[in-house]
């Protein structure tokens, strides 16, 4: 029965390693870049990202000739079709309104490296920022524009084509709040499974620090790596890593039970076979499997 059990181990983990991702063009999420201004008075103002190169995904620069209306009705299209940047970076014709939202928000293949650049029709006045990069797959930025006096700017400078490194983007991904959430999740994980092992009837002491050991070190293990697939790849391919990297959990577990808590059990306690360790593992992950997909339902920044 034991060699059972393991030779099925062995098969659904092979499995696993063996069975590719299904690609399909442009299903998922997209990487984005959002940018949010604080201290951005009431005056008219559009907003765009430079690119390095004259395409990106559908959008690209125009080639002088007729285009679809929908692009000519972006915000500022007429002024930053005109605009030349001293870097060389392009307008690939898609820009918003930022007076309203006080955001631009690129959500569907923003280019990277790229330039911020804002445009104020009413002083007929361009200011930029350096050159920047995505950092995650959903970048966040934020700019304070409190001490940026426009009609300074245009007296100052009248006939320069924009005011360059006015802009300063910083960085605004929550760290703190990924760590706090990371913690949360792992300490919750653990309890869950823990109280399973007690259901089971793993009450000794051996058993339940061994449980306990080895659910510290799959769990932080499996966190940390969901942690950075979501980082870098997004909300898709976390759901996927996390059903695959669940199951590879589960794997590993019931190796481990199966071969280490029937020589732990308290003497005159029969717990030959690997049955109940292997049905244990399968109960813990399934219960926290659902708990985090439900807790992720629930409060969707846990994840």
């Amino acid at each position: 029965m034991k060699k059972k059990w393991l030779r099925m181990a062995l098969c659904v983990l092979l499995l696993t390693l063996l069975c590719p991702l299904p690609a399909r063009a442009d299903i998922g999420p997209k990487p984005s870049v959002r940018v949010q201004f604080t201290g951005l008075g009431e005056e008219i103002c559009y907003g765009t990202l430079l690119s390095a190169t004259e395409s990106n995904g559908p959008d690209s620069v125009w080639d002088g000739r007729e285009t679809v209306d929908w692009r000519r009705e972006m915000p500022g299209w007429e002024a930053f079709v005109a605009y030349e940047d001293p870097d060389g970076y392009y307008y690939l014709q898609e820009s918003w309104e930022i007076q309203d939202t006080k955001e631009l928000a690129w959500t569907y293949y923003p280019p990277t490296p790229f330039k911020l650049l804002l445009y104020f029709p009413e002083q007929d006045v361009f200011v930029s920022s350096g050159i920047l990069e995505r950092y995650a797959f959903d970048s966040y930025f934020t700019v304070d524009m409190a001490g940026l006096d426009i009609a300074a700017v245009w007296e100052t400078s009248p006939l320069q084509p924009a005011q360059e490194n006015l802009l300063q983007p910083v960085r605004a991904y929550d760290y703190t709040w990924e760590l706090i959430s990371l913690a949360v999740r792992i300490v919750l994980t653990i309890l869950l499974e823990l109280g399973i092992a007690l259901l089971f009837k793993y009450r000794n002491r051996r058993q339940f620090l061994l449980i306990a050991g080895v659910n510290i070190v799959t769990q932080v293990a499996l966190n940390i790596a969901l942690n950075v697939i979501n980082f870098n790849a997004g909300q898709y391919a976390f759901t996927a890593a996390y059903v695959l990297l669940e199951l590879l959990v589960f794997v590993l577990e019931s190796l481990i039970y199966s071969f280490f808590l029937p020589g732990l059990a308290p003497k005159g306690e029969d717990q030959r076979g690997c049955g109940r360790p292997v049905l244990y593992a399968l109960t813990a992950n399934v219960f926290s499997f659902a708990a985090g997909m439900g807790i992720a339902m629930l409060i969707p920044g846990i994840f």
